[in-house]
Protein backbone atom coordinates (compact mmCIF):
# COMPACT_ATOMS: atom_id res chain seq x y z
CA UNK A 1 0.00 0.00 0.00
CA UNK A 2 1.31 3.76 -0.80
CA UNK A 3 2.18 6.01 1.90
CA UNK A 4 -0.76 8.61 2.49
CA UNK A 5 0.09 11.77 1.68
CA UNK A 6 -0.25 12.39 5.60
CA UNK A 7 -0.52 10.78 8.67
CA UNK A 8 -3.97 9.93 9.98
CA UNK A 9 -2.66 12.04 13.23
CA UNK A 10 -2.55 15.28 10.96
CA UNK A 11 -6.13 14.92 10.02
CA UNK A 12 -7.32 14.81 13.47
CA UNK A 13 -4.92 17.88 14.05
CA UNK A 14 -6.47 19.42 10.83
CA UNK A 15 -10.41 18.92 12.02
CA UNK A 16 -8.48 20.69 15.88
CA UNK A 17 -7.51 23.34 13.87
CA UNK A 18 -10.60 23.87 11.84
CA UNK A 19 -12.89 23.92 14.98
CA UNK A 20 -10.46 26.42 16.54
CA UNK A 21 -10.73 28.50 13.55
CA UNK A 22 -14.37 28.14 13.57
CA UNK A 23 -14.91 28.96 16.74
CA UNK A 24 -12.75 32.01 16.78
CA UNK A 25 -15.38 33.38 13.71
CA UNK A 26 -18.03 32.75 15.61
CA UNK A 27 -17.27 34.22 19.12
CA UNK A 28 -16.44 37.71 17.01
CA UNK A 29 -19.64 37.60 15.06
CA UNK A 30 -21.47 36.68 18.13
CA UNK A 31 -24.83 38.88 18.94
CA UNK A 32 -25.39 39.90 22.33
CA UNK A 33 -28.60 37.74 23.64
CA UNK A 34 -28.78 34.63 20.85
CA UNK A 35 -29.71 32.09 23.06
CA UNK A 36 -30.13 29.62 20.34
CA UNK A 37 -26.45 30.56 19.07
CA UNK A 38 -24.95 30.29 22.72
CA UNK A 39 -26.83 27.14 23.39
CA UNK A 40 -25.18 25.77 19.61
CA UNK A 41 -22.24 26.95 20.47
CA UNK A 42 -21.88 24.82 23.36
CA UNK A 43 -22.98 21.66 21.70
CA UNK A 44 -20.02 22.21 19.40
CA UNK A 45 -17.86 23.38 21.83
CA UNK A 46 -18.97 19.70 23.73
CA UNK A 47 -17.88 17.57 21.31
CA UNK A 48 -14.50 19.81 20.50
CA UNK A 49 -13.71 19.46 24.42
CA UNK A 50 -14.41 15.23 23.57
CA UNK A 51 -12.49 15.32 20.69
CA UNK A 52 -8.99 16.99 22.06
CA UNK A 53 -9.45 15.38 25.19
CA UNK A 54 -9.38 11.94 24.14
CA UNK A 55 -7.36 12.73 21.12
CA UNK A 56 -4.04 13.79 23.70
CA UNK A 57 -4.93 11.43 26.41
CA UNK A 58 -5.10 8.72 23.38
CA UNK A 59 -1.26 9.63 22.99
CA UNK A 60 0.07 9.59 26.39
CA UNK A 61 -1.25 5.97 26.21
CA UNK A 62 -1.02 4.84 22.99
CA UNK A 63 1.30 7.06 20.74
CA UNK A 64 4.23 7.55 22.82
CA UNK A 65 5.30 4.17 23.36
CA UNK A 66 4.88 3.45 19.72
CA UNK A 67 7.47 6.46 18.87
CA UNK A 68 9.71 5.42 21.71
CA UNK A 69 9.78 2.13 19.54
CA UNK A 70 10.89 3.67 16.22
CA UNK A 71 13.32 6.43 17.91
CA UNK A 72 12.13 9.23 19.07
CA UNK A 73 14.01 10.64 22.32
CA UNK A 74 12.63 10.82 25.84
CA UNK A 75 13.49 13.76 25.61
CA UNK A 76 11.20 14.87 22.96
CA UNK A 77 7.68 13.29 24.33
CA UNK A 78 8.61 15.05 27.40
CA UNK A 79 8.85 18.13 25.85
CA UNK A 80 5.12 16.81 23.98
CA UNK A 81 3.90 16.03 27.14
CA UNK A 82 4.82 19.23 28.69
CA UNK A 83 2.98 20.90 25.57
CA UNK A 84 -0.04 18.45 26.57
CA UNK A 85 -0.52 19.89 30.54
CA UNK A 86 -0.28 23.54 28.88
CA UNK A 87 -2.98 22.80 26.08
CA UNK A 88 -5.19 20.79 28.98
CA UNK A 89 -4.73 23.70 31.45
CA UNK A 90 -5.91 26.21 28.51
CA UNK A 91 -8.76 23.45 27.77
CA UNK A 92 -9.90 23.95 30.95
CA UNK A 93 -10.55 27.40 31.08
CA UNK A 94 -11.88 27.64 27.86
CA UNK A 95 -14.27 25.10 29.06
CA UNK A 96 -15.28 27.09 31.85
CA UNK A 97 -15.77 30.27 29.25
CA UNK A 98 -17.94 28.44 26.98
CA UNK A 99 -20.23 27.37 29.72
CA UNK A 100 -20.57 30.49 31.02
CA UNK A 101 -21.85 31.48 27.30
CA UNK A 102 -23.82 28.83 27.02
CA UNK A 103 -25.77 30.40 30.43
CA UNK A 104 -25.84 33.95 29.32
CA UNK A 105 -25.68 34.58 26.01
CA UNK A 106 -24.04 37.73 26.23
CA UNK A 107 -21.75 39.65 23.92
CA UNK A 108 -19.47 40.03 27.42
CA UNK A 109 -19.06 36.25 28.00
CA UNK A 110 -18.22 36.05 24.47
CA UNK A 111 -15.50 38.15 24.49
CA UNK A 112 -14.10 36.24 27.74
CA UNK A 113 -15.02 33.17 25.78
CA UNK A 114 -13.36 34.33 22.48
CA UNK A 115 -9.91 35.35 24.46
CA UNK A 116 -9.96 32.11 26.44
CA UNK A 117 -9.84 29.99 22.73
CA UNK A 118 -7.29 32.58 21.49
CA UNK A 119 -5.03 31.20 24.16
CA UNK A 120 -5.85 27.64 23.42
CA UNK A 121 -5.60 28.14 19.79
CA UNK A 122 -2.24 29.29 20.52
CA UNK A 123 -0.61 26.75 22.74
CA UNK A 124 -2.83 23.90 20.42
CA UNK A 125 -1.54 24.83 17.32
CA UNK A 126 1.79 25.79 18.40
CA UNK A 127 2.17 22.17 19.92
CA UNK A 128 0.44 20.34 16.68
CA UNK A 129 3.26 22.10 14.44
CA UNK A 130 5.85 21.28 16.62
CA UNK A 131 4.55 17.74 16.74
CA UNK A 132 3.70 17.16 13.41
CA UNK A 133 7.85 18.29 12.68
CA UNK A 134 8.70 15.36 14.36
CA UNK A 135 6.18 12.59 13.53
CA UNK A 136 5.02 13.32 10.28
CA UNK A 137 8.33 12.17 8.41
CA UNK A 138 8.56 9.42 10.81
CA UNK A 139 4.98 7.90 9.95
CA UNK A 140 5.65 8.35 6.58
CA UNK A 141 9.05 6.62 7.25
CA UNK A 142 7.65 3.42 9.45
CA UNK A 143 4.38 3.45 7.93
CA UNK A 144 4.22 -0.40 7.75
CA UNK A 145 6.25 -1.31 10.75
CA UNK A 146 4.07 -3.54 13.06
CA UNK A 147 4.83 -0.99 15.92
CA UNK A 148 2.67 1.82 13.84
CA UNK A 149 0.14 -0.72 12.31
CA UNK A 150 -0.76 -1.98 16.12
CA UNK A 151 -0.62 1.86 16.97
CA UNK A 152 -3.34 2.25 14.87
CA UNK A 153 -5.52 -0.42 15.52
CA UNK A 154 -5.40 0.53 19.45
CA UNK A 155 -6.66 3.79 18.39
CA UNK A 156 -9.34 2.21 16.24
CA UNK A 157 -10.83 -0.17 18.86
CA UNK A 158 -14.06 2.69 19.65
CA UNK A 159 -17.50 1.72 20.30
CA UNK A 160 -19.54 2.44 17.47
CA UNK A 161 -20.96 5.18 19.14
CA UNK A 162 -17.53 7.24 19.19
CA UNK A 163 -16.58 6.18 16.29
CA UNK A 164 -19.36 7.38 14.11
CA UNK A 165 -19.12 11.13 15.82
CA UNK A 166 -15.63 11.17 15.18
CA UNK A 167 -15.86 9.96 11.95
CA UNK A 168 -18.61 12.91 11.06
CA UNK A 169 -16.59 15.55 13.09
CA UNK A 170 -13.34 14.64 11.58
CA UNK A 171 -14.44 14.83 7.85
CA UNK A 172 -17.04 18.22 8.54
CA UNK A 173 -15.31 20.62 6.00
CA UNK A 174 -12.60 18.65 5.49
CA UNK A 175 -10.31 19.56 2.58
CA UNK A 176 -9.05 17.51 -0.58
CA UNK A 177 -5.51 16.22 0.83
CA UNK A 178 -7.58 15.24 4.31
CA UNK A 179 -10.23 13.02 2.68
CA UNK A 180 -7.80 11.27 0.16
CA UNK A 181 -5.62 10.74 3.52
CA UNK A 182 -8.30 9.12 5.79
CA UNK A 183 -9.49 7.13 2.67
CA UNK A 184 -6.19 6.06 2.17
CA UNK A 185 -5.83 4.63 5.94
CA UNK A 186 -9.31 3.59 6.57
CA UNK A 187 -11.42 1.07 5.07
CA UNK A 188 -14.14 2.95 3.08
CA UNK A 189 -17.44 0.99 4.72
CA UNK A 190 -16.42 2.91 7.68
CA UNK A 191 -15.63 6.40 6.79
CA UNK A 192 -19.04 6.47 4.61
CA UNK A 193 -21.00 4.18 6.87
CA UNK A 194 -20.16 4.71 10.74
CA UNK A 195 -20.59 8.57 10.52
CA UNK A 196 -24.15 7.83 8.54
CA UNK A 197 -25.46 5.01 11.09
CA UNK A 198 -23.62 6.14 14.19
CA UNK A 199 -22.66 10.18 13.35
CA UNK A 200 -26.36 10.94 13.41
CA UNK A 201 -26.42 13.37 16.87
CA UNK A 202 -23.22 15.20 15.00
CA UNK A 203 -24.66 15.38 12.10
CA UNK A 204 -28.40 16.78 13.50
CA UNK A 205 -26.89 18.70 16.62
CA UNK A 206 -23.40 20.04 15.60
CA UNK A 207 -23.01 20.56 11.68
CA UNK A 208 -25.85 22.92 11.48
CA UNK A 209 -23.71 25.03 13.67
CA UNK A 210 -21.07 25.61 11.77
CA UNK A 211 -23.10 26.16 8.61
CA UNK A 212 -25.04 28.97 10.14
CA UNK A 213 -23.74 32.07 8.40
CA UNK A 214 -20.52 34.26 10.04
CA UNK A 215 -19.26 30.62 11.87
CA UNK A 216 -16.62 30.39 8.97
Amino acid sequence: MATPSMSMNKVIHCAVRRDLSRFRAALESFQDGDRARAAGLHRAWENFDDQLTHHHEGEHEIAWPALLAVGVGQDTIDRFDDEHEAMASALAESRTAMGALAGSASRADADSAASSLAKLEEVTVTHLDAEEQVTEPLFAEHHDHPVVKEMGRKFGKQPLGVAGTFFAWVQDGAGPAEMTALRDEVPAPVVTLLPLLFGRRYRKEIAPVWATSGSH
